[in-house]
């Protein structure tokens, strides 16, 4: 019942991230952290992350901007081992405080970038891929970040979808080698990954024929209800299992 739960939310998860490019961790990661705790469900994640931008990817190959993604891919990949490594030596009680902290301070952030008409080049993206791979291997999804940082780039739907997914794919792998090196990717948790991976997949080639309906207010009320909706269940979380795991 467990891997069925996870199943159903994945396939949500995974539909919805691959239509507005993002979201899949935020929705997925209360119900992991829910079921094995806040130190597995993060390299679970991590797992199932790199199956979902892989299939974003594979649903638009043709689209990619292989030059954006090695920019951001560059500097994003070392950082986020970095950042990995230094997740496993905080306490659990604290990744949970922090993952709530960063999705709830997510929604006043995009807003601010929103209001600000930006236009990165290659040297932003190399930038902003430094800082958000190491936030990505401490908090699990900087997704809300990297969205606007490939928006301003000029990138928009497949093109935007495709190149996102190819530059994340990067920091989930060194995520997930890092967690392995170190002893906390066990195989019980590679296939809890695997489990949830598959569901976002198959929910990424479900969003695709609903990427061009979508309206971009509706993005934007989407991605700020799931934000704080999971940044509040990570506070709750943190409220009813204090002690460090």
């Amino acid at each position: 019942m467990n891997h069925l739960f996870v199943l159903a939310v994945g396939l949500a998860a995974g539909t919805i991230s691959g239509i507005v490019g993002t979201g899949s961790s935020i929705m997925l990661m209360p119900v992991l952290v829910y079921q094995y705790g806040p130190k597995q469900a993060v390299p679970i994640m991590a797992v199932a992350a790199v199956m979902a931008n892989l299939s974003r990817i594979l649903a638009w190959w043709r689209e990619v901007d292989w030059r954006a993604c090695a920019a951001y891919s560059v500097t994003g990949i070392p950082a986020a081992a970095l950042g990995a490594r230094t997740l496993l030596a905080l306490p659990s009680h604290a990744v949970d405080i922090a993952i709530g902290l960063f999705l709830i301070a997510m929604v006043p952030v995009r807003h601010w970038l929103a209001r600000h008409d930006l236009k990165f080049s290659l040297w932003h993206l190399a930038i902003g891929g430094a800082v958000i791979g190491y936030l990505t291997g401490i908090v699990v999804s900087t997704g809300p970040l990297s969205v606007p940082l490939f928006l301003f780039y000029g990138l928009t739907k497949g093109a935007f979808l495709a190149t996102e997914a190819a530059s994340s794919l990067g920091l989930y792998v060194s995520k997930s080698v890092t967690f392995e090196r170190f002893g906390a990717l066990t195989p019980e948790i590679l296939l809890q990954g695997l489990i949830a991976g598959s569901s976002l997949m198959f929910g990424a080639f479900i969003a695709k024929r609903f990427v061009l309906r979508l309206e971009p207010d509706v993005f934007r009320l989407v991605m700020d209800g799931i934000m704080l909706a999971a940044g509040l269940t990570m506070f709750w979380n943190a409220l009813w299992n204090p002690a460090p795991i």
